[in-house]
């Protein structure tokens, strides 16, 4: 059903871009603006890997670490890849005190996986597991291409909007004028946001199920969902803050904690995310865990303050 909805999504993308494109009704201009937006989004869809990790300071590691617990997260982390069927992932982790993860990469013979110190610091062995099957489920459904497609569409309806007030302003027999081309200038990005948000929390949905049945656990992933949004009101991720774009690409919204399941939200509600990953513990013969469990009680005491920055600690510098 979420593949389904994908699809539907970007179609509809597709369908608002060729309407704007008869509003506008400038072949050359749409034009222009589907070369410029498919050429940022190309050089995106290359080097979107290399931008972030270099952003948030990543750092390589395998099964050779000298740390216990960055060993047993390589270790499980290939061992799931190799039993979901995925070419061997770069395996990173990111030096800040905010547990959260993200996968990036075009495509799975060029992915990565990353997790910030804090996860490590914070969740347990079986729980980062569930996390980084998660992630590995983004590897396996190509959603990083899922995003590029959205995003070139989405980039080339924001152009074609911008397009909207040079080209159809003017024209006073076409319908709106320069209202309706202010109108198309500010509603139409808007729409292709909306869809980009209904698409990530699509994908979100599906990479909860597919990861749950890659670690085999999705209690695991459930406990995790929620000790990482309540550990994330508490600790800052200045990094995400600067660059906020980028908090679509986590497992939980390093930006404000919130996740609502609304029409402004990336990320859906954990809430509903927690009672699909239980359905589903259910239907695989698990025995439903206490919720009490699933809640930190406090932030531990090495947290950084939301006025500071998240810096790295222990064996990361």
């Amino acid at each position: 059903m979420n593949h389904l909805k994908t699809f539907t999504l970007i179609a509809v993308l597709t369908a608002l871009f060729g309407g704007i494109g008869l509003v506008i009704g400038g072949a050359n201009g749409m034009l222009i603006a589907l070369v410029l937006a498919g050429g940022m989004n190309l050089f995106s869809y290359w080097n979107a890997d290399k931008i972030v990790l270099r952003m948030y300071r990543a750092q390589m590691v395998d099964e050779t670490h000298p740390d216990a617990r960055i060993r047993a997260y390589v270790t499980d982390t290939l061992d799931m890849a190799r039993r979901a069927g995925l070419p061997r992932p770069k395996v990173a982790i990111i030096p800040n005190d905010q547990p959260n993860a993200f996968a990036t990469g075009r495509n799975p013979e060029n992915a990565a996986v990353c997790a910030t110190t804090g996860l490590l610091d914070m969740l347990t062995r079986e729980e980062i597991r569930g996390v980084m099957a998660h992630e590995l489920a983004h590897v396996k459904n190509r959603d990083t291409l899922t995003m590029t497609v959205t995003a070139t569409l989405a980039g080339a309806i924001s152009a074609l909007a911008n397009f909207a007030l040079f080209f159809g302003a003017g024209d006073r027999e076409r319908p709106g004028g320069i209202i309706g081309a202010l109108a198309l200038m500010l509603l139409a990005p808007m729409a292709a946001g909306l869809v980009q948000m209904a698409i990530s929390r699509a994908r979100e949905y599906e990479a909860d199920r597919v990861g749950a049945e890659i670690a085999q656990d999705p209690q695991a992933l459930a406990s995790a969902l929620q000790k990482i949004e309540g550990y994330s009101k508490r600790i800052v991720n200045l990094t995400a803050e600067r660059n906020p774009a980028s908090g679509q690409l986590f497992i939980i919204n390093p930006l404000s904690g919130r996740g609502a399941d609304n029409l402004f939200s990336t990320h859906p509600n954990t809430g509903n995310r927690v009672r699909a990953l239980m359905e589903l513990g259910t239907r695989m013969g698990m025995t439903p865990r206490a919720a009490s469990t699933f809640v930190p009680t406090s932030a531990p005491t090495t947290s950084v303050p939301l006025t500071g920055e998240a810096r790295p600690r222990g064996p990361w510098g």
